[in-house]
């Protein structure tokens, strides 16, 4: 059953019951006699696992995307990695 939490408008007491969905809502305070109202607050879930999330859901890249991101991942890298020898390497050896 669930737990709701009431505030008294008058007198301001918080109290928590627990009670049933069929139950009606109470409306009196029990310390000042007041009209007591329902406080609504963000339910503590918290998900776990997978399936929860958008990227969860999403399928595989097929063969044929994942080759052609591998093989620009290559020839990328190959052209910044030059011939292993920068400028610097070159002045030395000559000097």
């Amino acid at each position: 059953m669930p737990t709701y939490e009431y505030a008294c408008r008058d007198c301001g007491e918080h109290l928590e019951v627990v009670q049933s969905f069929k139950d009606e809502p109470l409306t009196e305070c029990g310390r000042c006699g007041g009209a007591l109202r329902k406080v609504f607050s963000a339910a503590g879930i918290i998900f776990k696992g997978s399936g929860y999330y958008v990227t969860d859901s999403r399928t595989k890249p097929s063969d044929s995307s994942a080759a052609s991101s591998e093989s620009s991942k290559t020839t990328s890298e190959s052209s910044t990695s030059g011939s292993g020898t920068s400028s610097s390497d070159t002045s030395a050896k000559s000097a």
